[in-house]
């Protein structure tokens, strides 16, 4: 994973997709109105760009605009989601430290062996100043401890939920993620995508991140999420998935196979089919937990969003 992917967001130039001047002034513009703070249209562009691949940033400027259009008013609720949430922690007192950012700072250095000079040169390259840097991460701490406050940490899922889930859910199956590319019409763009898998199937072994690359590559709905097709039982998957599977043991990722609907790789995360009674309660616990976080999340956000003044300009 790239630092730039964990960020969860890049403050780069949007001049790369509004050339001229009179384009420009337009950044200035006022796309929504969150309570008393306004999101302009140069700050949800600035949002955007962070999701961009490789592949996207080839394209000439009138594409990049085009895609970027598309996408500007689900990416723009998500902004004004977590301007929301900001403003519910600053009403709670709520807030992130210096020592907390700098632990923060702190800590990706050592995961990515970085050192000060590395780092800043990073900073540098992705369109970071230093300030706009610890602000986003500032951000994201107090993401964190508002959520864990007021969701996370009210959720309780009993001994009984657990038994009561696994009673009715005695089916085996495994967790996997999944790169996926649609089939191809003809021979020749049948060996283009052999080979295109071939080579994320090398960079998957050289130790890229599975996930990142199902959010660039995957042609399913689930890339969205790092190509997550979540828990799915033995009954669900074709013979070639099993096939493929039984070779595998948890956290291999496949060469690239082919079914009737096209091309996979995937990458075996978790299997319950060797579980002890024990090891299979927690599992279970943890998805009846994310499932209700995820239940109470939304909740949560839409109560915020009755009690506030949203306007939207687009």
């Amino acid at each position: 994973m790239t630092l730039k992917k964990w960020i969860g967001g890049v403050l780069t130039t949007v001049s790369l997709f509004y050339g001229s001047a009179s384009a420009v002034m337009v950044l200035d513009k006022v796309v929504a109105v969150v309570n008393t703070e306004v999101i302009t249209w140069g700050e949800l562009y600035k949002s955007m760009e962070f999701k961009a691949s490789d592949e996207f940033k080839a394209l000439d400027d009138a594409e990049k605009r085009k895609i970027f259009k598309e996408n500007e008013a689900s990416f723009l609720e998500n902004m004004i989601d977590t301007k929301l949430q900001i403003q519910a922690a600053k009403k709670l007192n709520i807030d992130a430290s210096k020592d907390e950012i700098t632990e923060a700072i702190e800590g990706i250095k050592k995961k990515y062996s970085l050192g000060d000079q590395e780092f800043n040169e990073s900073l540098k390259k992705e369109g970071f100043t230093m300030e706009e840097y610890k602000k986003i991460l500032g951000e994201q701490i107090i993401l964190s401890k508002i959520v864990a406050q007021e969701v996370r940490n009210k959720i309780i899922i009993s001994d009984a939920d657990v038994t009561k889930y696994m009673a009715s859910n005695k089916e085996s199956g495994y967790r996997i993620r999944q790169i996926f590319f649609k089939k191809p019409e003809t021979e020749a763009e049948r060996t283009a995508l052999e080979a295109k898998a071939g080579e994320i199937y090398q960079r998957l072994q050289a130790g890229e991140d599975f996930s990142s690359l199902a959010d660039r590559y995957s042609e399913d709905s689930k890339s969205k999420r790092g190509g997550d097709l979540g828990f799915v039982k033995k009954e669900y998957l074709g013979t070639k998935f099993l096939e493929v599977i039984s070779r595998m043991k948890v956290g291999d990722v496949s060469e690239p196979f082919w079914t009737d609907v096209g091309l996979h790789i995937i990458r075996l995360e978790d299997r319950e089919d060797d579980k002890t009674e024990a090891e299979l309660r927690e599992i279970t616990k943890k998805k009846l937990f994310e499932k209700r976080f995820n239940e109470d999340y939304k909740n949560w956000i839409k109560g915020l969003r009755e009690k506030a003044y949203v306007e939207v300009r687009l």
